[in-house]
């Protein structure tokens, strides 16, 4: 086609969008395009023993338009949105046998089927399988953001497994929805390493968190500014597919009550409360507000897990806040290295509004526009209840968070001052930069009588780092003293508790930034290897150490930054 007409064929289709009567008859002639054209190239995976059901379309309103026309939607909870299959060829850079096996049923011989890499990446349909986008809005740093949604996911339905299981399988990254605003659809394959290797990390932290059962990379051509400065980079796509027991968030409710849609918002509260909280009895009067005191309780004990391993999300918005209180939507996370409460890992976030200190007061924030979401449900006796479960908060933080942090020393019981003894040895640690995960992993391996003296091999470097601080002899003592007094216990007990809690390997940054850059280059043995190691954290493993997993970072590290790009 010559200039000219590239041209006028631009001119003419403007023509023909404008003389379109509103914004639903545009969508409806082109879902009928995206119909035609994603059922000519996709088909459902008959050969993968995979069956999806849907509860989701029986339960909760649809979006009356269809396609993936981009708009603003209403009265519904989810559009129906058919993924846009990568381009071939694909591969199959990573799968977690863990997930395919004890939650998906299926044998691991599966993986070798071509069907299966075109199921797992958007191309062709498990059986059952009706592809879904949700709607939901959200808080993103304090501020109302409006409709939100899922802008590059497609929910593909429900899986029950043998256990009795009920697992939501979504793709990420699988292309355009009703709510991907000016976004393509699409993850690279940057966030996409991150993605798949944090969730998978996370679940054997012991950390409640979505999982993630594969990972497929393209060659297809995805450009973006990964640091939104202009400088626009080419990547490669991919695509992750992801289980939670839900995908609700406190967005979910919060975009139906600004909308004013309380029957479609009292609707999904209803099934939520069914599926998911099934201890709270429907016909209770005071449902919702014992729902919103689960949701307070395991938030809060949510927060503090993430603090006893190092954990900050990077982006706590009220979207990226689930009803279940899982971790889920891992974008610019970081692990702490140094230990410092205003880590920040999101260079996106200039304030440090979600820096890792401040993440239990964000999640107080985010229960707080829960609450209001709930109000045009509650009577005013259930909102004062439901005001006084979310004064009880702070409280409910620091007693799960003294209590983790006590199994890190290794205490039992509780005595007085042990509050103290944690607050102080987070005060060493800060104003000597010790590492977080290997001064408490290596107080799990030195003896006690190593301790006393003082003086520390260089594999415990550190606690080397730590005895620096004029105070670390008057902490020790403090320490040693305490310990003393479990009269029954003994050392090898006491390191033996401890190495439970305290995990050698977490996800560094620059570990899965190492594993990236392979993989860019179709090489993921790295990916692999980290795999494989965050799936025992707790245990020392041979290649991990001469990978250097357990030792201080190397010194291009420290130029690492990542952002809600990533």
């Amino acid at each position: 086609m010559t200039k000219h007409g590239f041209t006028l064929f631009l001119f003419l289709s403007a023509v023909a969008i404008a003389t379109f009567r509103d914004e639903q008859e545009f969508c409806e002639i082109e879902s009928e395009f995206d119909k035609s054209h994603f059922y000519s190239n996709v088909k459902h995976c008959g050969e993968i023993p995979l069956a999806l059901s849907h509860k989701l379309l029986d339960a909760l309103p649809l979006d009356e338009v269809d396609g993936n026309c981009i708009r603003t939607v209403k009265r519904c909870v989810f559009s129906e949105s058919q993924p846009s299959p990568l381009k071939e060829p694909l591969t199959l850079a990573a799968v977690s046998q863990d997930v395919l096996m004890n939650i998906l049923d299926l044998n691991e011989s599966v993986i070798q089927n071509e069907e299966f890499v075109r199921c797992v990446s958007g191309g062709k349909l498990f059986p059952g399988s009706v592809p879904l986008a949700h709607r939901y809005g959200g808080h993103q740093f304090g501020y109302w953001a409006g409709q939100l949604g899922d802008g590059r996911a497609h929910f593909l339905g429900e899986y029950t497994n043998r256990k009795g299981e009920r697992w939501e399988l979504q793709l990420k990254g699988s292309g355009k929805t009703p709510y991907s605003r000016s976004g393509d659809g699409r993850a690279v394959i940057r966030s996409s390493v991150r993605e798949f290797l944090c969730s998978e990390a996370m679940h054997f932290l012991g950390v409640p968190t979505s999982r993630a059962l594969s990972l497929v990379v393209s060659e297809e051509t995805v450009w973006r500014d990964p640091f939104y400065n202009g400088s626009v980079i080419k990547e490669r796509g991919a695509v992750v597919l992801r289980l939670a027991k839900s995908w609700f968030r406190i967005g979910s409710l919060e975009i139906l009550t600004r909308t004013g849609e309380l029957d479609v918002l009292r609707t999904l509260l209803d099934f939520v409360i069914k599926e998911h909280f099934k201890s709270i009895a429907t016909n209770d009067p005071d449902k919702y507000v014992v729902f919103f005191s689960r949701v307070v309780n395991e938030t809060a004990h949510l927060i503090a897990h993430w603090m006893s391993v190092g954990f900050a999300h990077g982006v706590c918005n009220t979207d990226n806040f689930s009803l279940l209180s899982i971790t889920f939507d891992y974008g610019p996370f970081g692990f702490m290295e140094s230990y410092d409460p205003n880590l920040v890992p999101n260079t996106s976030d200039d304030e440090g509004r979600y820096s890792i200190g401040a993440q239990a007061n964000v999640g107080l924030f985010n229960l707080q526009k829960l609450l209001e979401a709930l109000k045009p449900l509650l009577t005013s006796d259930q909102l004062s209840q439901s005001q006084q479960i979310l004064r009880e908060y702070p409280q409910i933080y620091h007693q799960r968070f003294h209590e983790l942090f006590k199994a890190k020393l290794g205490f039992l019981g509780n005595e007085e001052k042990d509050s103290y003894v944690i607050a102080f040895l987070l005060k060493l640690m800060e104003d000597t930069g010790a590492d977080f995960t290997m001064t408490f992993r290596q107080l799990s391996e030195v003896t006690l009588s190593q301790l006393q003296k003082g003086s520390f091999a260089p594999s415990l470097w550190a606690l080397s780092d730590l005895s620096s601080h004029k105070h670390f002899r008057d902490w020790v003592q403090l320490y040693l003293q305490r310990l003393s007094r479990l009269i029954s216990d003994s050392d090898a007990a006491r390191q033996h508790r401890m190495q439970g809690v305290n995990p050698r390997y977490v996800l560094r940054n620059w570990m899965a930034e190492s594993a990236i850059r392979k993989a860019e280059k179709n090489y993921f043995s790295e990916v692999a290897l980290l795999q494989k190691t965050l799936m025992e954290p707790f245990m020392e493993q041979e290649e991990a150490e001469r990978a250097g997993y357990a030792r201080k970072s190397p010194s291009w590290a420290q130029q690492l930054r990542v952002s809600c790009s990533s």
